[in-house]
C-alpha cells in the first residue's frame, strides 16, 4: 500500500504542478470542473445511490450548476480591478456557513446522523455545498491578478495546497509519536488532539517561510498566521466530514481510481474546506 500511495504520487504532483502552472484559464476551469465531477460521482455513493442512472442524474446535476456558475462568473470575468466580484463573494460566505454547519454535524456526530441521513436530498444538498464552491473557489484563485501576472494566481493555488498538505503531515506524524488524546473517535478513530495541533503548528510555519522566501512584509505575518489556523482547522473539518459520511455508507475509500490513495474525494477533502475559505480570508487582506 505505501508503495502504491508513494507512486501515485509521484505520478499526480508533476500534473497538479502542470495543471496549476501551465493550462491557460479556460482549460483550467474545464479541468477542475472534470475533477470535481469526479468527486460527484463518489459523493453519489455516499447517499446510497446504487443505481448507475441515479448516480450519473446526480453528477449531471452538479455539471449543469458548474455551467450555470461559469455562464454567471466566466474564469476570466471573477475579478474586477483587483476585487472579487460582490455577487461571488455570496457564494464564499454561503459556502463558509456550510462549513459551520458541518462542524457542528461532525461535532455531534452519531446523535445527529438522523437530520441527514434519513433521505437523499440532504445529502445532496451537503454534496453541492462541498463541491460547488470547491470548483468557483480555484478558479477564482487561479484568475487571480492574471492580467498583470500569469503565476500570481497558482501561487495562490499553491499556498492553500501548502497549508492543507503540511497540516495533514505535521497531523500524521505528531499524532504518530505524540497522540493520546482521541479527537473525535467516533468519526475518525486515528486522530488525536495533538495530532490537530501539530498539524496547524506546521501549516504556520509553511506559510511563514513562503512569507520569508517571498519577501512578504513582516507587519502582515501575524494576520497570515492567524489566518492560516482557521484555514487549516477548517480543513481538518473537511475531512472529518468525508469520513462521517463514508462511515454512515460503510465505505472504507470514496473510490478506487488512486491506487493506495482510494477516490477523488480522498485527496480532495481537505480541501473542500481550505479552497473557499482560503478565498474569503484573502478577498478580505485586498479589502485591508
Amino acid at each position: 500500500m505505501l508503495k502504491q500511495r508513494i507512486l501515485t504520487s509521484l505520478v499526480l504532483a508533476p500534473l497538479a504542478l502542470v495543471l496549476v502552472f501551465y493550462t491557460p484559464l479556460t482549460l483550467f476551469s474545464y479541468i477542475a470542473g472534470a475533477i470535481v465531477l469526479l468527486g460527484a460521482w463518489e459523493w453519489s455513493a455516499f447517499m446510497g445511490l446504487c443505481d448507475k442512472v441515479k448516480r450519473f442524474s446526480f453528477v449531471t446535476f452538479i455539471g449543469l450548476l458548474l455551467v450555470l456558475l461559469n455562464w454567471h462568473w466566466p474564469i476570466d470575468g471573477l475579478w474586477v480591478d483587483g476585487q472579487l466580484v460582490g455577487d461571488a463573494n455570496y457564494i464564499f460566505t454561503l459556502s463558509f456557513s456550510w462549513w459551520i454547519v458541518a462542524t457542528y454535524l461532525v461535532w455531534r456526530y452519531p446523535a445527529m446522523a438522523k437530520a441527514w441521513n434519513e433521505g437523499v436530498v440532504m445529502r445532496a444538498i451537503a454534496g453541492i455545498l462541498t463541491l460547488v464552491p470547491l470548483w468557483l473557489a480555484l478558479n477564482t484563485l487561479r484568475s487571480a491578478n492574471y492580467e498583470q501576472s500569469t503565476h500570481f494566481g497558482s501561487m495562490l493555488i499553491l499556498v492553500v495546497l501548502g497549508i492543507v498538505w503540511s497540516a495533514d503531515i505535521g497531523a500524521y506524524f505528531t499524532g504518530k509519536n505524540f497522540g493520546k488524546h482521541k479527537l473525535m473517535p467516533k468519526v475518525s478513530p486515528n486522530k488525536t488532539i495533538e495530532g490537530l495541533a501539530g498539524g496547524l503548528v506546521a501549516a504556520v510555519i509553511f506559510v511563514l517561510a513562503f512569507c520569508h522566501f517571498t519577501n512578504v512584509d513582516m507587519s502582515v505575518w501575524p494576520i497570515y498566521a492567524i489566518m492560516t489556523v482557521f484555514i487549516a482547522l477548517f480543513s481538518a473539518i473537511g475531512d472529518l466530514l468525508e469520513s462521517m459520511f463514508k462511515r454512515e455508507a460503510g465505505l472504507k475509500d470514496s473510490g478506487s481510481c488512486l491506487p493506495g490513495h482510494g477516490g477523488i474525494l480522498d485527496r480532495l477533502d481537505s480541501l473542500t474546506a481550505a479552497a473557499p475559505i482560503f478565498v474569503l480570508c484573502y478577498a478580505w487582506t485586498l479589502s485591508l
